[in-house]
């Protein structure tokens, strides 16, 4: 099985309340005397519910109106999203005790910008890494991507159980706001989605026991996919000249409702565990209503995801680095490096959500006595 050495969640300096955010984006998607000046009551009103108090943006509120158009904004991404990712690796490496070319195996993950070569690339040499890290760029996943990067570093570590694997989430959502569209899709998502960036360090059996590591330290079990058929409209973009307009919709909670309790049933099964046996849960927090959907679904008792709203409203909806950011909280609150290894194990399913329509589940568990 691999370990999760270290997780590095990383915000942007720029921090606003949810209400001075939305006054910006009124005069920005629904400006006065504009054909969508009508829909400024329902921008606030939709701001108000989503969940979100507070978000963290790569530039002040005022600067998105000076932004030419998509290749505006992708240049923006890649100046921003890079001084971020610089500061989540470094973080994580510190955190895990390694150094930057002791990594083997790089996975990027974002959906919010575009480049050729990828931004893992372009750290490269500022990060330290060597020249020979292996390195998968990943784009199209959206939320889920998080959650799925920590399934495939799992799967390429059973492989090589010597490697240390670096995963790396950088997600600049307020770049992709169109100032165009005043759909109730981009209406949401403009109160939904905040800026920031996420690292985690993975590593495999055999570098784990030259590490020392031992039970304290969270370990993956297990991971489950599920691509819904029929589901491809529900979440995305629709890719154009003005960039990533959004595709959102209302039957997305609906899907989390009808199949995450199965999905978790089916994850759980192969190990003799049933959803009893779960102590943390670490959801995507997708919005109020796809969190509501998933405490629903699995009939969860009140707080259970309290992390994940926590989250939501510190920093709104981070798309794949979300999941990393409650994942950080849940392992810092649960302090696993103090705890009794003979006491009992925390079993922490970890889930997210994505376009396709798709859910990736990880099974993680620290502490306890541990079985080999």
């Amino acid at each position: 099985m691999s370990r999760v050495v270290s997780v590095a969640p990383v915000l942007p300096e720029h921090s606003y309340p949810q209400e001075e955010i939305t006054e910006a984006l009124v005069d920005l998607v629904c400006p006065p005397g504009s054909p969508a000046a009508a829909k400024a009551p329902l921008l606030r009103r939709l701001h108000r519910s989503g969940g979100v108090q507070r978000r963290h943006l790569v530039r002040p509120p005022q600067e998105y109106a000076r932004l030419g158009g998509f290749t505006d904004a992708n240049d923006a991404w890649l100046r921003d999203g890079a001084s971020l990712a610089l500061r989540a690796c470094r973080d994580a490496l510190a955190q895990a005790g390694l150094a930057a070319d002791d990594v083997d195996v790089v996975l990027f993950t974002t959906v919010t910008g575009v480049s050729a070569p990828s931004l893992d690339a372009r750290i490269a040499a500022p990060l330290g890494l060597r020249p020979d890290v292996k390195r998968l760029p990943l784009f199209g996943l959206g939320c889920v991507a998080g959650a799925s990067g920590l399934a495939r570093l799992h799967d390429h570590l059973a492989g090589h159980p010597g490697d240390v694997a670096l995963l790396l989430s950088v997600e600049l959502c307020s770049l992709t706001v169109q100032r165009d569209d005043p759909s109730t899709a981009n209406l949401v998502a403009s109160g939904l989605f905040g800026d920031g960036a996420a690292a985690a360090v993975l590593v495999g059996d055999a570098r784990a026991a030259a590490m020392g590591l031992d039970a304290r330290s969270p370990r993956v079990l297990a991971t489950r996919s599920h691509l819904y058929p029929g589901t491809t409209d529900v979440l995305g973009w629709d890719v154009g000249g003005t960039g990533f307009r959004i595709v959102l919709s209302a039957s997305l909670a609906d899907v989390v409702e009808a199949h995450l309790a199965e999905d978790v049933k089916r994850l759980l099964a192969p190990l003799g565990l049933d959803r009893d046996d779960v102590t943390r849960w670490v959801a995507h927090p997708g919005g109020p209503k796809v969190l509501e959907a998933a405490s629903r679904a699995l009939a969860l008792e009140e707080g259970a995801l309290a992390p994940s709203w926590a989250s939501l409203a510190r920093a709104g909806n981070l798309s794949s680095a979300s999941v990393l950011h409650v994942l950080a909280d849940v392992l810092a609150s649960d302090r696993p490096e103090e705890q009794d290894d003979g006491g009992a194990p925390q079993r922490c399913v970890l889930f997210a959500l994505g376009p396709g329509f798709s859910a990736e589940l990880v099974l993680l568990e620290w502490g306890g006595e541990e079985q080999r």
